[in-house]
């Protein structure tokens, strides 16, 4: 029977709660346990598909073409296992089920209300991964903090959950924070001890505390955590802050917190974890012996989180090459063909990265003309890799004011356009070319040659597709198609010839890069980059 793991947070959001449900999922996939993570938010959007990355960061998309949270990504990098559809459900997504199976008649007359019919679809949910029999253990996030009105139906389904299921198939792991006072030179728990007082308002005993803190949590501290909390002494885990996340499985394993789940759910502690392979990772993360400066040049580089993907794309082609990758935000509407030397000077190698909409895009061209004429490795992703054949129609097939039509629908070059079917739609939401689609790519290209293979499969995100009735012209003038959609005949990745490193991806490899397998595109665009670097 497979067993269900409820993580829930208190005190104040963005305390990890992602990155405790990734690491507790490692641990016991190390110790040879089948386990999924699923993440419920609270905000009515039926996904995050057309959110703003400033209000949540990027959206993920999984192999099935699902627009999700960003916290999927660690699921995925972290396990190494792809995420679906099922994995991420909103309060949107929830209350739309409803409503449809309402207008549908299913209810027979009665009055739909939050309980049960809300927290009965929530329910459903938080079974279907379980039913599937892949699975034995169950993580599910809760997002959102307790104490938030919009998280209150996820919790009272917990809740009815957790007693259906009986002891030991299920238990609620409860993320909190111990501040440290610095003028009174103490660590309280008072907090703490306000946001299990809360759940046990709402019905749920949080069966074990993990605690967000600065500084080490001492035995005093945790007897008394346990006594007002109502939980066993060994199950009050301490997470300090660390330099890193792929730290944290390795902390978590040091406070047993692995162990304390199995005891609990009553499993077999099977073999110790095997982590020897991230260890490794971790120790090459840490030793680099060289390191390179790369530009991510894009419009919401104020928010770190709009290119979480990208930027741990990075951090594992670095350790691949025992290299430390140095980021450098660049944003792409600061730039100009004034400034676009000084601004992109020293760097060893430029990313231009997605996104929608004319703000930065000329910016975004600039840069590629810079990183193009002065031979810089450049790696262009779905919206970069149109600018740069927007770039190279300009500046070297000198088709005036060439443009993609989403930037510019009256241009007289459209050498990036709409697909055909996709002129009719009026909704935004789930419109795009969402998933994962096959991908033929040239012999002998770069592309090939960083892959290992000519048949390959990889995620997009976008409406807008390379112009074929440009093909000819670019590919006589040296910008190559050298990866081509087998079903369809779009191009899905162009190169320039002659030069160290020019490549430019209609998908998002950045999305299938993990610990375990660092994506191929990556690992040769951070050698490539290295190689300059060390020429100049």
């Amino acid at each position: 029977m497979t067993k269900y793991i409820f993580v829930t947070g208190g005190v104040t959001s963005s305390l990890g709660k992602g990155i405790i449900s990734a690491s507790l999922a490692k641990l016991l996939q190390a110790r040879g346990y089948r386990v999924t993570i699923q993440k419920f938010d609270p905000y009515i959007n039926i996904d995050p598909g057309t959110l703003n990355p400033y209000e949540h960061g990027e959206c993920y998309v999984t192999e099935d073409g699902a627009e999700t949270d960003l916290d999927l990504g660690h699921y995925e990098r972290f396990l190494n296992t792809p995420t679906s559809k099922a994995n991420n459900i909103t309060t949107g997504r929830i209350y739309q089920n409803v409503i449809n199976r309402e207008r549908e008649g299913a209810f027979l007359g009665k009055t739909v209300q939050v309980v049960p019919h809300i927290t009965d679809e929530i329910k459903r949910n938080m079974r279907i991964l379980g039913e599937t029999g892949d699975y034995d253990i169950v993580i599910t996030e809760i997002g959102g903090t307790v104490g938030d009105i919009e998280s209150l139906p996820f919790v009272e389904a917990v809740r009815q959950f957790k007693w259906e299921a009986g002891p030991n198939n299920a238990l609620v792991i409860h993320l909190t924070l111990i501040p440290f006072l610095a003028a009174a030179g103490e660590l309280k728990t008072k907090p703490t001890q306000h946001s299990v007082k809360m759940l046990l308002e709402y019905g749920i005993q949080p069966d074990i505390l993990v605690c967000r803190t600065e500084h080490h949590i001492n035995a005093d501290i945790r007897k008394k955590i346990a006594l007002f909390c109502n939980v066993n002494i060994n199950a009050v885990v301490e997470s300090m802050d660390a330099s890193t996340i792929y730290d944290v499985p390795l902390l978590m394993l040091k406070e047993k917190l692995d162990q304390t789940v199995l005891s609990k759910l009553k499993l077999s502690h099977k073999n110790e974890p095997n982590l020897d392979n991230w260890k490794d990772f971790l120790g090459r993360l840490k030793n680099p012996t060289s390191e390179v400066r790369i530009g991510l040049v894009g419009k919401y580089v104020e928010l770190p989180d709009a290119y979480k993907s990208i930027i741990e794309a990075f951090i594992h082609a670095g350790a691949k090459n025992e290299c430390k990758v140095r980021v450098q935000y660049i944003p792409s509407e600061q730039l100009t063909p004034e400034n676009a030397v000084e601004k992109l000077r020293g760097l060893h190698g430029v990313l231009v990265a997605p996104g929608f909409g004319e703000r930065g895009f000329e910016g975004k061209i600039e840069a590629i003309r810079y990183v193009r004429e002065n031979n810089i490795p450049f790696f262009g992703i779905c919206l970069g890799m149109q600018c740069s054949v927007v770039e190279f129609g300009r500046n070297v097939l000198n088709l005036k004011d060439a443009s993609s039509t989403e930037m510019n629908p009256d241009t007289p070059h459209p050498v990036i356009a709409m697909m055909e079917e996709q002129k009719t739609i009026v909704n935004k939401g789930g419109t795009m070319r969402l998933g994962a689609y096959p991908c033929d790519l040239k012999k002998g290209s770069k592309a090939a040659l960083a892959y290992g293979k000519t048949h390959i499969s990889e995620r997009h995100r976008h409406r807008y597709e390379f112009n074929n009735s440009y093909l000819k012209d670019y590919e006589a003038a040296g910008l190559t198609p050298s990866g081509i959609n087998p079903d369809n005949g779009l191009v899905e990745v162009v190169e320039l010839k002659n030069h160290p490193f020019f490549v430019g991806a209609q998908f998002h490899p950045e999305l299938k890069s993990t610990v375990a397998n660092p994506h191929p595109l990556f690992i040769n665009f951070v050698a490539a980059s290295l190689a300059y670097a060390r020429k100049n």
